[in-house]
């Protein structure tokens, strides 16, 4: 094979990972030990993650570092994708710390600082240091103040610190911009992180490589080929624990403002002209813009919001969400939301992209359905009694990653029955080895200053603003008491009559 034949094309993204100290909020606490460790745990197995590191928990809870090293242990143990090799584990937990300390008070960051400067210097680490808040986003302002003050921006030797934060930012567009003008005395834009892990993930990553490396896909990718948009992102499990949160956000702050606009900002960005960081944000910023607001009374038209009602999942009873421990008994909260959204540019001048997400719906999954216009009623389309089935192509986040076309095809045989066939790609049968977990993309990303997979401040601002006008049109012109669905079920009647107005159903996944 010459030089330049090779099929496979290796495209080289942000600088180098550099040595660091990845101090994180809430090291004792689930997202920590369910992610964040086993994270880097696989990226040290997949040699990814530099020799000079180390990793600095800060908690409420008062652990000594051998305590803390067993429960990073268990999470990883439990939850990472590759199975614990004692040699490298050795290796891994000697560079694992532990400091108690609340986030609330001064004299944490200062002790932060000094210890963080002693494992420094007992490891020969530069002061690059990186915070991650493991920690609700009520607590960003305090931690991005507490940094400030106790001299953390910068480490002694200049290097600037960054930081990650977890969404929700804010509540609403008011919150949000209080926040990111905190972070923004504290931090450049470039040292600030804002994380959404949906971004991370391998199907939502190759989004741009299927649209701008295959040439049958984007001259298609409009409003004269295609018909409509489908994003489906269900859950099978309810709120659980998490009733305090769960009340004061509902499914649209949850889902919709970051992960599910994220995902369909990905579809309909326009080509960007590099692969730096802030072109491609630029890109997908315009579609935000291009958002056509849902206001006053047409958040009746165009919005769908439900709560879950008792039923079975798996075989198991559970309650409605009005009855679940922590919920008030008259919550107007949803569990459910389906939106009708219009991108207003021309690419997508009039192409209704379908939204949906809930909880106690049948199965977890993550689907984008593009489904394409279909063919002239002649020929093998003749037949208006039965018209056929559109060309779908799907791409499928979680589960079994991939992607499938749905394309019509003549059975064998001497009579001429068309029939739907599916051309599919599995990631799992293409690709021997698994799939990195959306973390550890991220954290890498971080790692090497890349932010192209991270929200930026205008983003998130005009995310919010777009999601405000639909919370203000249903505080003023909302039912009092929301429609429910049965836990187990696809969501409401009411989402089914949105979409079957338009002479469209929502898809079986």
């Amino acid at each position: 094979m010459e030089k330049g034949d090779d099929p496979t094309s290796e495209i080289e993204q942000g600088a180098a990972v550099q040595p660091c100290t990845l101090v994180i909020f809430g090291g004792s606490g689930d997202l920590a030990r369910r992610k964040l460790i086993p994270a880097l745990y696989n990226l040290l197995l997949d040699g990814t993650l530099l020799p000079n590191y180390a990793i600095l928990g800060i908690g409420r809870t008062g652990l000594r570092d051998k305590e803390f090293r067993a429960i990073c242990r268990e999470g990883v143990l439990k939850y990472s994708r590759q199975t614990l090799d004692e040699g490298k584990w050795a290796g891994f937990e000697r560079r694992l710390f532990y400091l108690p300390g609340g986030i609330d008070h001064l004299k944490t960051y200062h002790d932060i600082k000094t210890h963080a400067e002693k494992i420094e210097g007992q490891l020969q680490l530069p002061h690059n240091r990186i915070f991650y808040l493991a920690t609700p986003p009520t607590s960003i302002v305090a931690v991005a103040n507490g940094i400030e003050q106790a001299g953390l921006v910068k480490g002694a030797d200049g290097l600037p610190a960054k930081i990650i934060v977890e969404k929700p930012i804010g509540r609403d567009l008011i919150s949000a911009q209080e926040i990111n003008t905190v972070l923004g005395k504290v931090f450049h834009e470039s040292q600030i992180f804002r994380i959404d892990h949906y971004l991370g993930k391998e199907t939502v990553q190759n989004l741009l490589v299927l649209r701008f490396a295959n040439g049958i896909f984007e001259p298609l990718w409009n409003h004269k080929y295609i018909d409509h948009v489908q994003i489906t992102v269900s859950e099978e499990e309810g709120i659980g624990t998490r009733a305090a949160y769960y009340e004061e956000a509902g499914a649209l702050r949850d889902m919709v403002q970051n992960h599910i606009l994220q995902l369909l900002c990905l579809v309909a960005m326009e080509p960007p002209w590099s692969l730096d960081p802030d072109v491609v944000r630029d890109a997908r910023l315009e579609v935000l813009q291009s958002l056509r607001p849902i206001t006053g009374v047409q958040v009746n038209e165009n919005t769908v919001r439900a709560q879950y009602s008792p039923g079975v999942i798996n075989g198991r009873e559970v309650p409605g969400y009005r009855r679940e421990p922590g919920v008030k008994p008259d919550s107007q909260i949803e569990t459910f939301v389906a939106l009708k959204i219009f991108i207003d540019n021309w690419r997508w001048a009039g192409v209704p992209f379908y939204i949906r997400t809930g909880k106690y719906m049948p199965k977890r999954a993550t689907e984008i359905a593009v489904q394409f216009k279909d063919v002239p009623p002649v020929l093998f389309n003749a037949n208006r009694d039965a018209p056929l089935l559109p060309n779908v192509l799907s791409m499928r986040i979680q589960p079994k990653e991939g992607f499938s076309l749905q394309i019509m095809s003549k059975e064998p045989g001497s009579k001429v029955l068309v029939r739907p066939v599916s051309m599919d790609f599995q990631y799992g049968n293409t690709y021997s080895l698994a799939s990195p977990e959306a973390y550890e993309r991220l954290l890498l990303d971080v790692m090497s200053g890349d932010a192209t997979l991270f929200m930026r401040r205008d983003a998130v601002e005009v995310a919010w603003a777009w999601i405000t006008d639909i919370l203000e049109g249903w505080q003023k012109h909302g039912t009092k008491w929301l429609p429910e669905y049965y836990a187990g079920t696809w969501g409401p009647i009411e989402a089914d009559r949105m979409i079957e107005s338009d002479r469209r159903k929502w898809r079986t996944l």
